[in-house]
């Protein structure tokens, strides 16, 4: 059996950019239910990168950004998109901090137990058809150099553009945008693989 992994690129309707400002508004606030918007709308995306950044411990990585973010929200300042930024570049940082970590540390796998809420919880069916697809799509991706990778991740999952990613990993815009690219057309030309687009 074969499956067809497509790569799409995140794209944010005015609508729910909209709705994205409103939280971020509400949870500068101290409202727990723009928090929670944030959470719902940007964690997927957060936990897709940071499989891609981390080896190990992607979930963990990302509790510790949320935390900073947390601490940290009420002097944030900018728009929607500034804090997917700031968000990613909080992961980045943190996953390279549990890299060090795990270097001078022997780590004891363990069973990875996952809690879902049946009120916001898709059906196990779709849940596993978009983990198959995922699981794949980033197993790809995964077979790019680590800093390709990481620029692929930071475009195609988290949804920055060329100029945002480059500030991340020190590259110009230019150069994120010929890496992405190149990465996404070598990836498109294996089997079972739908062309892939990335928009400027």
């Amino acid at each position: 059996m074969q499956f067809e992994v497509a790569f799409e690129p995140v794209a944010i309707s005015q609508s729910e950019s909209d709705g994205l400002d409103d939280a971020l508004e509400s949870a500068r606030r101290g409202e727990n239910s723009g928090f929670l918007t944030l959470y719902r709308e940007l964690q997927p995306r957060l936990l897709r990168y940071l499989r891609l950044r981390t080896t190990d411990g992607a979930d963990d990585v990302a509790a510790e950004t949320w935390l900073q973010v947390v601490r940290d929200l009420g002097r944030f300042r900018g728009s929607t998109d500034d804090f997917r930024a700031w968000l990613f570049t909080v992961a980045r940082h943190r996953a390279v901090d549990a890299a060090r970590a795990a270097r001078s540390r022997p780590s004891v796998a363990v069973a990875d137990v996952a809690v879902l809420d049946s009120a916001i919880a898709p059906s196990a069916e779709a849940q596993a058809m978009e983990k198959m697809s995922t699981d794949q799509a980033l197993q790809l991706v995964a077979t790019l150099p680590p800093d390709v990778a990481e620029m692929v991740a930071l475009r195609v999952i988290a949804g920055l553009d060329a100029a945002t990613v480059g500030e991340l990993v020190g590259k110009s815009s230019g150069a994120v945008r010929v890496a992405v690219h190149r990465a996404l057309a070598t990836l498109s030309s294996r089997p079972g693989v739908s062309p892939i687009e990335v928009t400027p």
